[in-house]
């Protein structure tokens, strides 16, 4: 089968942005504008086509990063719409691993919110290339040049206008377009009306002269011939212009910003263009780089070629009803045909493809080869989960995984009846092999099953799939924190473990050091025993067993992080010593060194951006000081009060409601999860007595 779209004719985006900014808007334009519906769906009337879980349609809000494809031009688009809110922030992580390009939406009113640069950074980790569009410049308040403004500064990102808008708020009609010199009119709100070219307003020209010689400026810096060019005052092409943007686009050196409304159906054309202008094709990138399976110090390359050995990364798993077990890949190099057969890299198992889909949000169309640059999802594999590397038999590589974050609250479950009980742990392995940040697991001391997610929302959507989907009713206790434990001085212990059990006995005789680690490091090992006072084969079951020990937590039962262990001595018997010895030696010497290291709770802080009326601001920042909270900022945008503070999570729960009831409804917030501070001694010990512990911090 030959190709229907060659690789330079084929893009692989994701819509990417804050809450409420309008990615999904912005979807459902494109769906329209390229064909692939015939008519517009709407969020606010729950008829958006990417949004097509009940708890979406029903909430107006994007939960799970849906992939679509359409054509424009000529080229095939491959778009993933990802979730904005701070919950679901794996969709958007695992969507940016796979994708080679990102379009940021940005609301006109608001500017850089807290879960923009979130997922901004995220974009930074994967190096991915990117446009922005400021979107609802038809809002009351709209101004680019400070949405523009905000992004330079709270993105640390050099952002270069290549239009700007003409009018703002209900005058906005058009842009002028900076790489073509012209003004693009766009009267009426009615989808299909058709642009109109023009020449430029004239009392913007002076300000289009100034934008469109920064933008060279821009790209001089990143493309010779340009530098060459504009050193020499020459007149620069429209085709060079462009080849030069794409270059800096490229190589991550800038982001081109366009503007529109998609609600009024503005300016999303030209943000097509613009994509298949500036973001690159899977050949554009850098080869996939991974690592051979049998010698994990082998760096391997793949190029994005039909002719290269198949390679491709399992980024999502979904369970439908229907068909049973989707696995989403993104395919980085080769050809695989329905009922091959393939290798996962991870387990060393192989794996059939029953069956190769296109995805258009949940609607399926069977293939019979996915190549090259192409994401699709695939029906067979039962044992590949997120992360996994699908590969050719003869030739394993391991591709990067993706890194997700823990989960930051937890909450209690039990089903209501017998019945439920029986479906309730199934449904709940279904929805844990989905989701990467949602973890299931037993409390050994009391016997309940605790669920565990990224924040209130994301648990509320969990009981609420396992009620309509599963038909599991569960009784659910209140949100609780996840807290850790470090500590803040070095710490040794010795620990001699000897039993005589007749026969062989068990000797293991260890000396630890324990010493507050890099924040984030979670635990690192170190080995300094000199003169072979431990056999090497015996330090890996050491290391284990001061892994566990810390893990399961020593004075508050949260696990304990940011350790560096080293063991500096210790001895062994000829006869008697075993890896089980020297696991529970080193197991016991971290227990009793621990509490000697001046232990200190952690918990999970989060950013709040609260946006109020002047009148409430009193009010609003009393109620976040109440609640441990930190004023970190405030500044005036489009005549409301916008405060930034940080607070723990453990205060937070409810603050929706209780602000709204303060404001009379007339102030909003934004909430992301940001570090792990220390918990103030006296707040610590209430939490202690609340879990029954009876150590005391001081």
């Amino acid at each position: 089968m030959a190709r229907r779209y060659t690789l330079e004719k084929t893009r692989n985006i994701g819509i990417m942005a804050h809450i409420d900014a309008g990615k999904t808007t912005v979807t459902e334009r494109v769906l329209y504008y390229s064909g692939r519906v015939h008519r517009v769906g709407e969020v606010h009337d729950g008829t958006a086509t990417m949004d097509y879980m009940v708890q979406e349609r029903e909430r107006g809000i994007t939960i799970t990063s849906a992939a679509t494809a359409c054509e424009w031009n000529g080229y095939r688009i491959n778009i993933i719409d990802t979730p904005g809110h701070v919950d679901f922030t794996a969709e958007v992580e695992r969507s940016l691993r796979v994708l080679d390009g990102a379009v940021g939406v940005f609301c006109a009113v608001a500017g850089v919110q807290p879960q923009s640069e979130t997922v901004w950074r995220q974009a930074n980790r994967y190096h991915v290339p990117r446009i922005a569009l400021v979107n609802k410049m038809d809002r009351v308040g709209a101004d680019f040049q400070r949405a523009v403004r905000s992004m330079r500064e709270r993105l640390a990102a050099v952002m270069v206008p290549i239009q700007l808008p003409i009018g703002a708020e209900d005058t906005f009609r058009g842009v002028v377009d900076l790489v073509h010199m012209r003004s693009v009119m766009l009267e009426g709100d009615d989808i299909d009306v058709e642009p109109v070219i023009g020449e430029i307003p004239d009392d913007m020209r002076a300000e289009a002269k100034q934008a469109r010689h920064d933008l060279i400026e821009a790209v001089a810096e990143v493309d010779p011939v340009i530098m060459e060019k504009y050193v020499h005052e020459e007149e620069i092409t429209v085709d060079e212009l462009k080849a030069g943007i794409r270059k800096g686009v490229l190589a991550v050196a800038f982001c081109p910003v366009v503007c529109g409304a998609a609600l009024k159906n503005k300016g999303i054309r030209l943000m097509l263009d613009a994509i298949l202008d500036y973001l690159p094709a899977p050949d554009d990138v850098l080869p996939t780089q991974g690592t051979d399976p049998g010698h994990k110090s082998k760096t391997l390359e793949r190029m994005p070629s039909d002719d290269a050995p198949f390679c491709a990364l399992a980024f999502k798993i979904l369970t439908d009803q229907h068909v049973g077990r989707l696995t989403f890949i993104r395919v980085y190099s080769g050809v695989v045909k329905t009922g091959s057969m393939v290798l996962n890299a991870r387990t060393g198992r192989k794996e059939r493809l029953g069956r190769i889909l296109e995805m258009h949000a949940d609607e399926r169309t069977d293939l019979e080869e996915i190549r090259a640059g192409d994401i699709g999802a695939v029906i067979g594999p039962k044992n590949t989960t997120t992360g996994d590397t699908l590969c050719d038999t003869k030739h394993p590589i391991t591709l990067m995984s993706v890194d997700f974050p823990d989960p930051v609250v937890h909450i209690a479950i039990e089903p209501r009846t017998k019945a439920d009980q029986d479906r309730l742990s199934a449904a709940l392995v279904r929805l844990s092999d989905e989701d990467p940040t949602f973890h299931v697991k037993s409390n050994e001391d009391t016997g309940q099953m605790i669920i565990a997610g990224m924040g209130e929302l994301h648990l509320e959507i969990i009981v609420d799939r396992l009620k309509r989907e599963f038909n599991v009713h569960a009784n659910v206790g209140r949100p609780v924190v996840a807290y850790r434990e470090t500590i803040r001085k070095r710490c040794e212990a010795e620990v001699k473990f000897v039993r005589q059990t007749g026969g062989h006995g068990q000797y293991g005789h260890v000396v630890l050091a324990l010493s507050p680690g890099e924040v984030g490091s979670h635990f690192t090992f170190e080995d300094k025993t000199v003169g072979g006072s431990v056999p090497k084969e015996y330090i890996p079951s050491v290391q284990r067993g001061a892994r566990e020990a810390l893990e399961s937590g020593i004075v508050s039962g949260y696990p304990m992080v940011d350790v560096h262990v080293e063991l500096l001595d210790g001895s062994f018997h000829e006869v008697d010593s075993s890896d089980m010895a020297f696991l529970i030696a080193g197991s016991m010497a971290a227990r009793e060194a621990a509490p000697k290291g001046r232990p200190a709770l952690l918990e999970p802080m989060v950013k709040i951006e609260a946006t109020c009326p002047d009148e409430y601001l009193g009010e609003v920042l009393s109620d976040i000081s109440r609640r441990r909270g930190r004023i970190e900022g405030m500044e005036q945008v489009a005549g409301l009060r916008e405060v930034h503070a940080v607070a723990p999570l453990a205060e937070m729960f409810g603050y929706a409601n209780d602000l709204r009831s303060r404001t009379q409804g007339r102030a909003s917030h934004a909430m992301e999860f940001s570090h792990y501070e220390e918990v103030p001694p006296n707040v610590a010990n209430e939490i202690m007595e609340h879990t029954g512990g009876n150590f005391r911090f001081a």
